[in-house]
């Protein structure tokens, strides 16, 4: 971190009167301001990079004629969906050339509330990767359904004092925006940034949001929503997770003139995706094989994120800026060979080489127990059909959003029986933190499960208990090892448990080392897939974002299907 109080030493190396700590020699260098490519030494001392030009050091690292990039940024990303604790996290991303993220935690605040922002901060705490936090303003995110906290603008107001803490997080609630609701604006008029979540708004939605002084959305999917926050004075945050799959069709939206507004964001990813294909080098990596000029590419991953959240010494290899870079012997396939923070190398050919703090503050019970359910039994996922039509949550796969569909059945049908032939399961939203009993059913289309049930207690935003099967026997069963397990993931089919993951922090996360919980997350898919799971997507995280209210069309909460577009409830019957 560049700090002031440095300023002399940093001025003598720069001015060689003292020898900078390192140079880099033989390298070249991604001038992201000018767009060109620049062959020179690079002096870095006391963490900071202090000149460009001919340098001597106390220590010389030879570049071998690799490209020297700016540390890479994750604009948006909510480490819980990695399953992983915050110091887990770094480990995973920094061998991406992942150097620093803005994160919301309004997962584990859903749950929890303010003490599961203290725990994503401590957690954070010292490790070599710099963790930035916008604060949740939603939570809970609507009122239509259950969650496991409130907060307040009090609540959040002490966060802000906190060196980590930029502002406040993606507004969701875009009809407590637009009806100024009281405890609404007092989080608007709170110190600090904004962040935005505008899911299926239009000119006015936007324009509402700007006034209101939300400046970024990750929530874009097509050209003309993007060119729409872009001329509204929106930056514009492209999204390419484990779900949500937004970049190749947002790309063509990107220009010469309006590519300073734009950047790239995960939002939600699981760990064997970042460990697999990467974080936001995966990004960078697609936009270029799309066509994009590598670097703005780069620039898009690094220097826009900086200026967007105001981190203003980070994104550039430049004099005054943070020594955080990674190196790479091709800009078109980006094989990244090495990472720095801070002038020390923290991964080397994808592996993690850093030093991490000893964390061991324990880990409160009132974050490990938040399954609070009563017995669910067969009648309670009795749905019943009073109509020959019903109305139907249809998947679109690799995309949050869902349509509303109706689908018909016989007559003589009282009660719904999943149907492998139509691809129609059952689905149940269980609410967890407060024993109200309440089971919210309705059918899922285009899940394509071949037997037995899903279930986690992943399920956004609110996190209850959520469950997709093709018979009730063994659904019950999957919400009774969760129940057991105290949150996590699972497969049942024939009776029997055939894989899970316990997530013990707050039921959406581990504080295991990521190379165990990986382990125990590829076995879940891999038992799916032996079992006739074949679809080109994650059924977990889809399953999970089947509950969230505020992405459109058709959803499932503990109270019911809930229609985004009319923002209300709705039966399942029609």
């Amino acid at each position: 971190m560049y700090k002031k109080e440095w300023i002399e030493f940093y001025i003598s190396a720069a001015g060689k009167e003292i020898l900078p700590d390192c140079v880099i020699k033989n390298g070249r260098i991604v001038d992201v301001f000018n767009g060109e490519i620049i062959e020179n030494d690079v002096a870095i001392h006391n963490g900071v990079i202090v000149g460009i030009g001919e340098y001597e050091g106390k220590e010389v690292i030879d570049a071998k004629g690799q490209y020297i990039c700016p540390g890479l940024i994750d604009a948006h990303v909510h480490i819980e969906s990695s399953l992983v604790s915050p110091s887990q996290f770094a480990q995973v991303v920094l061998p991406h050339g992942v150097t620093s993220v803005i994160t919301d935690p309004h997962e584990i605040a859903n749950v929890v509330g303010e003490e599961g922002i203290r725990y994503m901060i401590e957690d954070s705490e010292d490790v070599p990767l710099d963790i930035f936090f916008m604060l949740p303003s939603s939570v809970p995110a609507t009122a239509f359904e259950n969650n496991g906290a409130t907060l307040t603008a009090e609540n959040l107001s002490p966060f802000l004092s906190h060196k980590r803490v930029l502002g406040i997080a993606e507004v969701m609630d875009f009809s407590a925006v637009k009806t100024r609701d009281a405890e609404m604006m007092r989080k608007l008029k709170l110190p600090g940034l904004i962040d935005g979540h505008g899911a299926g708004l239009v000119t006015d939605g936007i324009n509402i949001y700007r006034a209101a002084g939300i400046r970024t959305d990750h929530e874009a999917t097509t050209v003309e929503e993007a060119k729409e926050r872009l001329q509204r004075g929106m930056f514009l945050l492209i999204r390419e997770g484990t779900v949500a799959k937004d970049l190749k069709a947002l790309l063509p939206a990107v220009t010469r003139y309006n590519m300073s507004r734009c950047m790239f964001c995960t939002d939600d990813k699981h760990l064997d995706d970042l460990l697999k294909e990467g974080s936001i080098d995966h990004n960078v990596r697609l936009a270029i094989q799309e066509g994009i000029d590598p670097i703005m590419a780069i620039s898009m991953g690094s220097l826009n994120p900086a200026l967007c959240y105001g981190l203003h010494t980070k994104g550039a290899i430049a004099p005054g800026y943070e020594a955080d870079f990674f190196m790479t012997d091709s800009l078109q396939d980006l094989h990244i060979t090495s990472v720095y923070k801070a002038g020390n190398q923290v991964a080397s050919n994808g592996e993690f080489i850093g030093s991490m703090p000893h964390i061991s503050f324990p880990v409160a019970d009132s974050l490990q127990k938040t399954v609070h359910i009563e017995e669910v039994t067969e009648k309670h996922l009795e749905l019943k059909l009073t109509t020959k039509q019903a109305h139907v949550i249809e998947i679109i796969p690799n995309s949050l959003i869902t349509k509303k569909i109706i689908e018909e059945f016989p007559e003589q049908s009282s009660v719904f029986e999943p149907s492998l032939e139509r691809d129609l399961l059952k689905m149940a939203v269980i609410e967890r933190h407060h024993y109200t009993g309440n089971i919210g059913l309705g059918i899922v289309k285009g899940l394509q499960l071949k037997e037995g049930a899903i279930a986690t207690t992943i399920a956004h935003d609110s996190h209850n208990l959520v469950v997709a099967g093709t018979n009730d026997a063994d659904m019950i069963l999957a919400i009774n090892t969760l129940k057991r397990m105290q949150g996590g993931i699972v497969y049942v089919a024939k009776g029997k448990i055939q894989a899970s993951l316990a997530l013990s922090i707050g039921g959406l996360f581990s504080n295991r080392p990521f190379q165990e919980v990986n382990e125990e997350l590829v076995k879940v898919k891999d038992v799916l897939k032996k079992l006739g799971f074949s679809p080109d997507f994650n059924p977990f995280l889809t399953l999970s974002f089947l509950t969230l209210p505020v992405i459109p069309e058709l959803k499932l909460t503990d109270k019911g299907l809930f229609d985004m577009i009319t923002f209300s409830h709705i039966p399942v019957y029609v």
